[in-house]
């Protein structure tokens, strides 16, 4: 049955991204849900694409979608959408955007897809059978050495206490390593922590549609993924750390002191 339901988000994802790339060099019809986060008639399209193919489908399965929220049923599978990851750098031409579509069964992923834009890559992983680029395997990185890493991260909208924390970690981490990117697109960081490009990836400001389809990428390529507390990461969770098992240790030994004054803030992290 994954694979059928991996051949859904295939063809749902396909469709949305081809929609995305037919609207890249048009005018935008731009919309704001905060300051600074933008949503486009592309993110429209693309989710109203998505949730119709998985409906016709699915019927009866949960529905969690960025733009128009959450439709829940008796089901024990919720699809979970990001139409359009990325909006900013799509809106300002910027080659870092994905479509990213899982699927939970009782709350745990067992397929996910990302359409990386606009060079068209398919990412896909289903549970115990390994995760794939464009039909060929991947494997997070083997590097052993904090020293010798390149991480990425990613910073939310809102300025608050999670957003001063990220910022003294990634001074912390940029001490520590080769680099620490930033790219606008936290399943985009997940695939290339999954292909080996990026040893590592934390964010602290997340939502499910985030990291739903990217951390089963993650697990199914070999890496490891938590919360950056350790404790065992839920797509629910709005904070995440992903790296190979060698370096994941490591960074959460590294980011300790600043997660755990940041929970005496926010107890519920």
């Amino acid at each position: 049955m994954y694979a059928d339901l991996l051949n859904t988000a295939l063809a749902a994802g396909k469709k949305s991204a081809a929609a995305i790339l037919s609207a890249l060099d048009k005018p935008k019809n731009l919309d704001f849900k905060g300051r600074t986060d933008l949503v486009t008639d592309s993110d429209r399209r693309s989710e109203e694409i998505i949730i119709s193919q998985i409906i016709k489908n699915y019927p009866d399965h949960g529905l969690l979608a960025e733009e128009s929220g959450k439709k829940t049923g008796n089901s024990d599978f919720l699809w979970v959408i990001d139409p359009l990851d990325g909006t900013t750098n799509f809106v300002h031409g910027f080659p870092a955007f994905a479509v990213s579509i899982a699927c939970l069964k009782k709350g745990i992923p067992v397929i996910g897809v990302c359409i990386e834009l606009p060079e068209f890559k398919i990412y896909s992983a289903q549970i115990h059978q390994g995760a794939f680029l464009d039909n060929v395997p991947i494997k997070v990185s083997r590097n052993r050495k904090l020293s010798q890493s390149l991480l990425v991260t990613g910073f939310g909208y809102e300025h608050g206490d999670l957003w001063q924390t990220n910022l003294k970690l990634f001074k912390l981490f940029t001490a520590q390593t080769r680099g620490v990117h930033r790219t606008g697109s936290a399943v985009l960081d997940l695939c290339y922590v999954a292909r080996g490009i990026y040893d590592g990836f934390w964010e602290l400001d997340l939502h499910p549609w985030d990291t739903a389809a990217g951390i089963i990428l993650v697990n199914e390529a070999g890496g490891k993924v938590t919360g950056m507390d350790g404790l065992p990461f839920s797509i629910f969770k709005k904070q995440l750390l992903a790296a190979n098992s060698a370096l994941h240790p490591e960074m959460l030994r590294e980011m300790k002191v600043e997660i755990n004054k940041l929970k005496k803030i926010i107890p519920d992290l």
